[in-house]
């Protein structure tokens, strides 16, 4: 019989949801979801990730649903950048499960404690890497809404995005107009999203080129303890300068303009597409 109820025993290794994915192991988690290993019972060799979103992250029947539906415009893109999802399914109890492919590979956020910076070849090849999965997703009218070292996945060196469409499939459902408090991870988001606007393309690209300023400096563009404290950092036109936030980095100073053109306080002033950030990447001469 298939689950209709979701319960914190149903999520313990060994237990079979939707009567196809017995759970393996617990594998990530946040703020919103637990995602899980699991094994596909229809297919013997496939090792899925289930990702659990519990019913009372929504008001009603409707948000579950309205949430659902933006996940499930992600089932049909095809990109090696984007982790590939197969189902999405709301439960009767209001709680959404979602099943993709498993992540491979560390999570972004391990390899910057191990190693806590990249060459500059590293950062670029990811981040070209990454605004090809993005352009597509853009080109199919997706938004991954917050991208950030948790929601990349190095697996055999390349990158891999997770969690598309979790944070615009949140604002569509638990809103009804253009303009909602901020949903996604504060030192990644752009300084519209504090006001409320809706993540977009040039948000994308915004919080990539914070994860490259990271990944090249081992050092945040904005500095904070708190909520307000990032937000009024980051109320400037520009980013600072890497050397301001890592005196002993040196950058390649065209890498480090087509980061800080992705990072400009005010949208417009950004790369127009996912695609004219990657060319400004790939541009670059870094043997000069």
């Amino acid at each position: 019989m298939t689950t209709s109820r979701l319960s914190l025993f149903d999520l313990a290794p060994g237990k079979v949801l939707l009567d196809r994915y017995r759970i393996e192991s617990g594998h990530r988690e946040n703020g919103m979801s637990a995602a899980f290993r699991v094994h596909d019972l229809e297919s013997k060799e496939a090792v899925r990730e289930l990702q659990a979103f519990p019913a009372s992250l929504f008001e009603n029947s409707k948000q579950a649903d309205a949430f659902a539906a933006t996940l499930r415009g992600w089932s049909d893109l095809s990109s090696d950048a984007v982790l590939a999802l197969h189902d999405v399914v709301v439960l009767d109890d209001g709680a959404v499960l979602s099943i993709s492919d498993f992540p491979e590979g560390t999570g972004l956020r391990d390899v910057i404690v191990e190693q806590k910076t990249m060459s500059e070849k590293e950062a670029v090849a990811l981040g070209v890497s990454l605004l090809d999965g993005l352009e597509a997703a853009h080109d199919s009218g997706l938004i991954h809404g917050d991208i950030k070292p948790a929601t990349i996945f190095m697996g055999d060196g390349s990158p891999t995005l997770v969690d598309g469409g979790v944070t615009p499939g949140l604002w569509a459902a638990k809103h009804l107009g253009t303009r909602t408090a901020l949903i996604g991870t504060p030192f990644y988001a752009p300084l519209e999203q504090f006001g409320g606007d809706s993540p977009d393309e040039r948000s994308d690209m915004y919080n990539l080129a914070t994860v490259m300023y990271e990944l090249l400096t081992g050092a945040m563009p904005w500095v904070g303890k708190s909520y307000i404290e990032v937000f009024q950092s980051k109320m400037q036109p520009a980013a600072p300068a890497m050397r301001t936030m890592a005196p002993d980095v040196e950058v390649n100073r065209e890498l480090e303009a087509a980061i800080a053109t992705a990072l400009r306080g005010k949208r417009q002033e950004r790369h127009e597409s996912a695609a004219a950030f990657r060319e400004a990447l790939t541009d670059l001469d870094l043997d000069a």
